[in-house]
């Protein structure tokens, strides 16, 4: 049975509120943006500063504070001085590639979005959830996995990981196979769809077909109040941010990837010894497709 509501974001400030951003009223959005822009500048402010600068009312800015899970200004006040001091450690490399920046400067700024991707994700990932996840698919007569564009590699991903531990797992991008895979699942299958945005609509219609019959159901997102995270029994979310360079295939899918690992590491651990066996037996099977060099050939 798919869950009524989503999971509350969790992690640092900054990281919740980029999380909620889809799912709040405009009024909210403001005040989100406002404190986006300019974290350390909002730490400074009153609060009625801040309600005029968003252009909307204190009552406002305290409905914000409770949807990121703030209890009130001051609290909000005292979590952004502490998090925009964090975030101006390395601010050479911490905007967002403009069109004149140097190759440098891109090597520079595409590493530490990535690191920052990571870690992110890292600090907010809900252990519980992922635990409740890797026992569905250790236990699973089959996974079926859900992805279009950029995501559809990080589907393809985990089937392969999984396919070398003897887990039963198909990856489908195209919807119409998708959904013909999804009606066959039923109980004890899993389903996982993945999207960034968790609005692609082709992911979400195979996880609600999964979802009628039977399937256990998993969202891998970036915003934990998505239609996809509505459609799921289990979200696990992501905390990349995509700027004007890095839409879609970068940051994002740096940060599911580590999902994905540390979901299939999971899986692999509930499975020993029979997962290291396979690995290794796979290993062997592509040994003799890899050139071989001697010392000298590398020295040379």
């Amino acid at each position: 049975m798919t869950s009524m509501t989503s999971p509350e974001p969790t992690g640092p400030l900054l990281v919740r509120v980029r999380a909620v951003m889809p799912a709040l009223a405009p009024a909210e959005q403001r005040v989100a943006n406002a404190v986006l822009a300019d974290p350390g500048g909002v730490a400074a402010m009153t609060i009625s500063e801040l309600a005029e600068v968003a252009s909307t009312s204190e009552t406002t800015v305290i409905r914000f504070c409770k949807q990121v899970g703030v209890p009130g200004y001051p609290q909000l006040r005292l979590q952004l001085a502490a998090q925009s001091a964090q975030e101006n450690v390395r601010p050479e490399v911490g905007g967002d590639i403009e069109p004149d920046d140097s190759l440098a400067d891109v090597v520079g700024k595409v590493a530490f979005a990535d690191e920052r991707a990571v870690r992110e994700t890292a600090q907010q990932l809900d252990v519980d959830t992922l635990a409740q996840v890797v026992d569905a698919v250790a236990k699973a007569p089959r996974v079926d996995l859900y992805g279009s564009g950029a995501s559809a590699f990080v589907a393809l991903d985990l089937q392969q990981k999984l396919h070398r531990i003897r887990r039963v797992a198909f990856a489908w991008s195209d919807v119409h196979v998708a959904l013909t895979s999804a009606a066959l699942l039923g109980d004890g299958d899993v389903a996982i769809g993945i999207s960034h945005t968790g609005t692609t609509v082709e992911v979400i219609e195979a996880l609600e077909e999964a979802a009628r019959h039977g399937a256990t159901t998993v969202a891998v997102t970036n915003f934990p109040r998505s239609p996809l995270a509505h459609a799921a029994d289990l979200v696990l979310t992501t905390a990349a941010r995509e700027t004007t360079y890095r839409s879609g295939a970068m940051s994002s899918r740096i940060a599911q990837l580590m999902v994905i690992d540390c979901l299939f590491i999971g899986v692999a651990q509930s499975v020993l010894p029979d997962a290291r066996k396979a690995l290794e037996e796979t290993a062997s099977a592509v040994r003799g497709h890899r050139m071989k060099s001697s010392v000298n050939d590398q020295q040379n």
